[in-house]
């Protein structure tokens, strides 16, 4: 049991120090012997856990396609939910994972960029998250245009739309602050208001019932 803990432990301090390598430098930048550094272990045991750079990296690519989706997936995941909270709650929970990890999408669109190799992975990653989304996303949102509560939609181009509103938001505030201003606090006050205007403009989108 000691020995599992050990592995386990060695294992996670590994990909958190490589997701930090990572994130600073880029896949090309990123040093496997800086990320045994950094993780307290030798540059063998690194080798020994993952092999190669390229397999950390894929390790860590998958969590974050994990924790993307289950932010997503926690609100839009419940049918049970009136349609206005779900898209409130959906669109809050991926801006909230984008805000606490604000170098994650420069990281991954750096990467596609400099790797278009890599779009076909991280599009099987994340065809894999809407593929448990879509069809009762859409279902709802055909229901709601139904009932005249909701203009009809598609469930893809919604989520497009709030994977591009939010997303967009997290990449350009270094462009803005200096526009907003970037006072002790401004950043969480700017995210704070963006959130609200990109869940509203959402709303705004599709709903035809009054805001509560």
């Amino acid at each position: 049991m000691a020995e599992h803990t050990h592995h386990t432990n060695t294992e996670q301090a590994i990909l958190e120090a490589a997701e930090r390598e990572f994130l600073a430098k880029g896949f090309e930048g990123a040093r496997t012997t800086s990320i045994a550094r950094a993780a307290g272990v030798t540059h063998a045991m690194l080798h020994y856990y993952f092999r190669t750079k390229e397999k950390i990296f894929e390790r860590i690519l998958d969590e974050k396609m994990r924790l993307i989706g289950e932010s997503v997936l926690t609100a839009f995941g419940q049918p049970g939910l009136p349609l206005p909270e779900r898209l409130r709650q959906g669109i809050e929970n991926h801006f909230d994972l984008l805000a606490a990890q604000a170098d994650l999408p420069r990281f991954v669109v750096t990467e596609v960029f400099s790797h278009p190799e890599r779009c076909e992975v991280m599009r099987r990653r994340i065809r894999r998250i809407l593929d448990r989304l879509l069809v009762d996303l859409q279902r709802e949102l055909d229901e709601a245009a139904a009932r005249g509560e909701a203009d009809p939609v598609d469930a893809l181009t919604l989520l497009l739309d709030i994977i591009s509103l939010n997303v967009f938001s997290i990449l350009a505030y270094p462009l803005l602050a200096p526009l907003v201003g970037d006072p002790e606090g401004g950043r969480d006050r700017f995210f704070a208001m963006r959130k609200a205007e990109n869940v509203a403009a959402i709303r705004k989108r599709i709903l035809k019932i009054p805001e509560r």
